[in-house]
């Protein structure tokens, strides 16, 4: 009895779903698009109707053709002028006018140079329902040819030769005798090269000069050369460039103060000097500048950036100064006035300390004057003892003193601490002691009658020197001559509240026969231990005296007077140990820290250059047919893919049994090497083959084994 198989046990064909494939064709799909828009829209902006089109003529026709073709056009226009269109009318006329300027015809002709093409819409307003008879010609007007000043170098096709490479860098101009632009920019780029004199060559190259210009020039995708933001054009020659690889343009705004930072960032490598406000000055340039340094603000009324000379000098005194700018507004006069003593801008304000009086100076500077003034303010007024100052301020007990070889017995007193408000104070209190020994100098010419008279002596002969130490950086030197006990609160990372500044004073005695005795002594030893105590051993013995009395001037001078009186007289105690080394200063490149900083306006600018080089081949009209057939690769790519997924889930499905009835019990029953293959679910192994031997015969079993 046959038998009709229910529904359920065949499986019908798999089927995709309408999202499926759209998912799996949206790739040529977007592709198809993009080729569509490219090729009906971008391409026919990019490339417009010229001139020469407007004119019914051929490309890079003669200023006679031009002439004739316009004539040509005015008799129909004469004979109909109510049915001609002004708007039309303008667009001829206009090129009419570029086209017969034998320089504007050159520029349009080389480099699709077209500045005045606003002219066009602007006209179209003023001259909205009026007739032709009512139009005022010229509609442009040509530069005059004193307009341009030539004082700058002109570089012809054989100089350009002569300039690669230079010592010096070179800002070259790309200009045209008859663009507007470049006439309105020659006051700007004279100020430029004014300011830019003694740190590079400025030069001009002219567009006839077409070997050189198209040199310079951007190239289209078709080879034809192209100016990205219009003339003048303005390109950089580093020092010592050999080729077009390194040339730099400039692509900003054509002001005097862009212009020149872009130039002293880029080509030059001058810092930047950064502005603040009075809100941000103690926390963004006070606290973030290294104490050891000076503080040099700079007052501007324009709030343009600092002069490449100012930036050079920041760059050659960044080991002494910090720079600051600060915009000048008139509601914040009073401020700076009681702050630094600043009446008006431009002024200069050093700050040589805490405690110390501003130097300003009010009105502008030159090269020569802010150098002058820079080297003779360099120096903080209580110096810092650092690794780098130890031996020009005779703070070192290697030998050295201001004095030089011959002086025996020098001193040097230390105000140290931790940078704090305690050790400001401490510092302001130093530099009136300084103050008052040099008045005492000045006004007494006997001082071995006064009471002062060794500190006096010692400071005029510079066998005294004053310094402060940061006791927090230099805590090994600190705890060194203060001992463990006096250092807390004063050597070391802060711990509390409490900041102890403390003054000691060193007394430093170059080797006499008391040192060379000493060392006799302890070279008997033989032991390997102290031969090199004595090998590290310092070069001068040393005598250290703490201050402990009131932070007074007059007390602390005495106290000075009384120390130098027994230390040149007595035999006083010392010892001869190696002394700690001061931690060295970290280097501080002048573009990471404090105010000089090259902000990241210069970075994002080189990167929006790199993508307008990579916008100049959008217009290639290669791209469309490009992405047409990649759109019909990744068509056939799909649907071959599905196809073959298609055709592998038909032949996987189980062929239908020719018998509709079901399978036996025993039929359905696996057998017992199915089971075994069921369970391994591997390849058997050799001896247990699945098929029957051709030759095998089912034994019959017995009577009694059934049973």
């Amino acid at each position: 009895m046959s038998r009709v198989p229910s529904s359920s046990s065949s499986s019908p064909l798999p089927s995709s779903s309408m999202a499926s494939i759209i998912k799996a064709y949206s790739l040529p799909f977007i592709l198809f698009s993009a080729a569509m828009f490219y090729q009906l829209f971008i391409i026919p902006n990019a490339f417009p109707p010229s001139h020469y089109d407007v004119l019914q003529i051929e490309r890079y026709s003669s200023i006679d053709k031009v002439k004739e073709a316009y004539v040509n056009l005015q008799t129909k226009w004469n004979s109909d002028a109510e049915a001609f269109d002004v708007h039309e009318f303008l667009k001829i006329r206009y090129a009419y006018e570029l086209l017969t300027n034998p320089l504007w015809k050159r520029d349009y002709d080389l480099f699709g140079i077209d500045e005045q093409l606003h002219i066009i819409e602007s006209a179209n307003k003023r001259y909205a329902g009026k007739n032709i008879s009512e139009l005022d010609f010229p509609l442009l007007h040509a530069p005059s040819s004193e307009s341009i000043d030539h004082s700058d170098k002109v570089i012809t096709a054989s100089d350009f030769k002569s300039i690669l490479p230079d010592a010096k860098p070179w800002l070259i101009q790309l200009y045209s005798l008859g663009s507007n632009r470049c006439a309105e920019f020659s006051k700007s780029w004279n100020k430029i090269g004014s300011l830019l004199d003694s740190f590079a060559n400025t030069g001009m190259v002219e567009l006839g000069e077409k070997e050189v210009s198209i040199y310079f020039a951007d190239k289209r995708s078709t080879g034809k050369p192209f100016f990205r933001n219009g003339i003048p054009s303005l390109f950089a020659i580093p020092a010592g460039c050999h080729t077009a690889k390194c040339f730099r343009r400039f692509d900003g705004e054509l002001t005097i103060d862009k212009v020149t930072n872009w130039f002293a960032t880029t080509v030059l490598a001058l810092p930047q000097i950064n502005y603040y406000t009075k809100e941000s000055l103690v926390p963004s340039f006070f606290g973030k500048s290294s104490h050891h340094k000076v503080k040099v603000i700079l007052f501007s009324k324009s709030g343009e950036r600092a002069s490449p000379f100012i930036r050079q000098v920041a760059k050659d005194y960044w080991a002494y100064a910090s720079f600051a700018l600060i915009l000048w507004r008139e509601e914040e006069s009073s401020y700076w006035l009681d702050a630094f003593e600043v009446e008006s801008a431009p002024a200069i304000v050093f700050l040589k300390g805490p405690g110390v009086k501003p130097v300003v100076h009010h009105g502008p500077v030159n090269n020569s004057l802010f150098l002058s003034m820079m080297e003779n303010n360099k120096e903080q007024e209580l110096p810092q003892l650092r690794s780098v100052t130890s031996m020009e301020l005779g703070c070192d007990p290697r030998g050295y003193s201001r004095t030089g070889y011959d002086t025996i017995i020098w001193y040097c007193a230390i105000a140290v601490g931790r940078p704090s408000v305690e050790l400001n104070g401490m510092r302001e209190t130093i530099c009136r002691v300084q103050e008052t020994l040099s008045k005492q100098r000045e006004i007494d010419a006997s001082p071995e009658n006064q009471p002062l008279a060794p500190v006096v002596d010692a400071f005029k002969r510079k066998r005294l020197t004053f310094a402060w130490l940061d006791g927090e950086k230099q805590k090994d030197y600190c705890q060194f001559y203060l001992g463990e006990g006096a250092s807390e609160g004063t050597c070391g990372q802060r711990k509390g509240m409490n900041d102890i500044p403390r003054l000691l004073v060193i007394r430093y005695l170059r080797n006499s026969s008391a040192v060379d005795a000493r060392t006799q002594e302890l070279s008997k030893f033989k032991s390997l231990l102290v031969q090199d105590i004595i090998d590290d051993s310092d070069q001068a013995g040393q005598f250290v005296a703490g201050y402990k009395g009131a932070a007074d001037v007059s007390e602390i001078t005495q106290w000075l007077a009384n120390i130098i009186k027994d230390g040149d007289s007595r035999d006083l105690p010392f010892f001869t140990l190696r002394t700690p080394k001061l931690v060295p200063d970290d280097t501080e490149p002048i573009w990471s820290k404090t105010a000089q900083q090259i902000p990241l306006k210069n970075i994002l600018q080189q990167i929006l250059g790199v993508v307008g080089g990579l916008s100049v081949y959008l217009d290639d009209p290669r791209i469309g047919p490009f992405l047409l057939l990649a759109a019909l690769i990744s068509l056939g790519t799909v649907w071959l893919r599905r196809s073959q997924q298609v055709n592998l889930s038909e032949s996987k499905q189980p062929t239908q049994p020719s018998s509709t009835e079901p399978p036996s019990h025993d039929e359905r029953k696996p057998k017992p090497n199915e089971r075994v293959r069921r369970r391994s679910g591997k390849n058997a192994p050799p001896s247990m083959t699945d098929s029957e031997p051709p030759n095998a015969y089912q034994m019959p079993l017995s009577d009694s084994e059934s049973d």
